[in-house]
């Protein structure tokens, strides 16, 4: 069970989207937040990255709570993560943790974290611990976290590094998330990181009576991120916004309805008609920052289209969707979209584009392959935008982004479309 896929590296937008969806110890000790955690010392030599992921990429992006930003500041994400990647630790992506899974990007764990609305009396339940980051941002903000990981090697590792850390609020265990903890219940908040498509029933069971439960629910492919609280004995659901975790394995995955043929892959919603209501974000695309469905003149295809704008260099602007694609099959993927643009201007590096980019990822979620169209500067009226784009036989997940990736000005898109292309025969992957 896992964290959330893909993010863009913002700290060179556009060049890695994954380079970016757990035990058999308790630990049972009072704490205080100021005694149960060991700061990062400011001169760990990451503190001042730390303000700076925050103050530019989460507050920046909407995340409000004082505590959960606070905690952000704090928790020293980069001993969660081996020596070779420490280096983008401070930097809003996903990284790989082994196992075909990832720690979930900063700005992520923040968003759900404030969703669950995290008070210091809380008994929280987590499915999928992964590195453990996660569960040690939730230990500063609640009384206890108990948190299950269904990998065995991923759960031993992560009790290791939250000893060594000396956080003692943070129980957990080695199993399958589907059927929680009951010893431990009810819990007054519960998070799953990782995609089953219905609620487990013993989850809701579990959640205490005015409790509340974030968790991403739908397809393989196509998700929404829920807000769930308990009343009378029912959940209460509000719908987040669009992303993209990996499915819940174990029980969940033996019961998925949902049986995508990766070799034959769609785009969903590529016309940007449809918009989740108050914030205008595009129904199917994910991550979606600085942009919006409007109704403008001239639009190519339909009555709207989704736009982008961003005056600050630096900062993106984009959307994002992933689709299965099984390169043993797919040999070719055909990509197009109607760009217009505004006064686009590149940001301070060279990788700080107007552009669309396509990622490739392997059974082992790896990046093995990027490929973009573009880049596009200047005002220009729209035109058809696309390329061939040859898909690397280990791939197994794609991921589309379009966006101002660091790049300023005001950028439209419309009729994004993917048309795989097969190879005859099966490729060795």
């Amino acid at each position: 069970m896992r964290r959330t896929l893909s993010i863009f590296d913002r700290r060179t937008p556009g060049a890695e989207l994954l380079s970016a969806v757990v035990l058999g110890i308790v630990i049972t000790v009072a704490f205080t937040w100021s005694a149960h955690f060991v700061r990062a010392e400011p001169t760990d030599g990451y503190a001042a990255a730390r303000q700076r992921l925050v103050e530019t990429e989460i507050a920046a992006a909407g995340v409000r709570n004082p505590r959960v930003l606070d905690a952000m500041r704090t928790v020293p994400r980069h001993e969660f993560l081996t020596p070779a990647q420490r280096g983008s630790a401070y930097f809003d992506m996903a990284l790989p943790i082994g196992h075909g899974q990832t720690i979930s990007p900063p700005f992520v764990v923040a968003f759900m974290t404030e969703q669950l609305d995290p008070q210091p009396t809380d008994r929280v339940l987590e499915i999928g611990t992964g590195s453990g980051y996660q569960a040690a941002v939730l230990s500063g903000l609640v009384e206890q976290v108990y948190s299950i990981e269904i990998v065995p090697e991923l759960g031993r590792k992560a009790a290791k590094t939250l000893r060594r850390l000396k956080v003692p609020n943070v129980h957990t265990r080695v199993g399958d998330g589907f059927f929680g903890w009951s010893e431990h219940a009810p819990f007054d908040k519960i998070m799953v990181t990782c995609s089953p498509e219905d609620i487990p029933k013993p989850l809701v069971e579990q959640l205490a009576e005015g409790g509340r439960m974030i968790v991403p629910l739908g397809e393989r492919y196509q998700q929404l991120l829920y807000r769930f609280t308990k009343v009378n004995g029912q959940l209460e659901r509000e719908s987040l916004e669009s992303t993209f975790f990996v499915p819940m394995t174990g029980t969940a995955e033996q019961q998925r309805r949902d049986t995508p043929d990766d070799t034959q892959p769609r785009l969903v919603q590529g016309s940007f008609e449809e918009s989740d209501g108050e914030s205008q974000r595009p129904v199917g695309w994910y991550y979606v920052r600085q942009g919006r469905v409007e109704a403008i003149d001239d639009v190519p295809d339909g009555q709207h289209c989704f736009v982008m704008e961003n005056q600050s260099p630096g900062r993106v602007a984009h959307a994002m969707q992933a689709v299965g694609v099984d390169g043993r099959v797919v040999r070719q993927l055909r990509v197009g979209v109607m760009v217009r643009g505004d006064q686009i201007t590149a940001g301070e590096t060279p990788h700080q584009q107007a552009m669309a980019l396509i990622e490739f990822y392997g059974p082992d979620r790896a990046p093995v392959g990027r490929e973009r169209i573009g880049p596009w500067q200047g005002t220009f009226a729209w035109r058809h935008e696309q390329a061939s784009i040859p898909v690397p036989a280990k791939a197994r997940l794609a991921v589309l982004a379009v966006g101002l990736f660091g790049a300023t000005g005001r950028m439209a898109v419309d009729a994004a479309t993917l048309q795989p292309l097969k190879e005859p025969g099966r490729r060795t992957p």
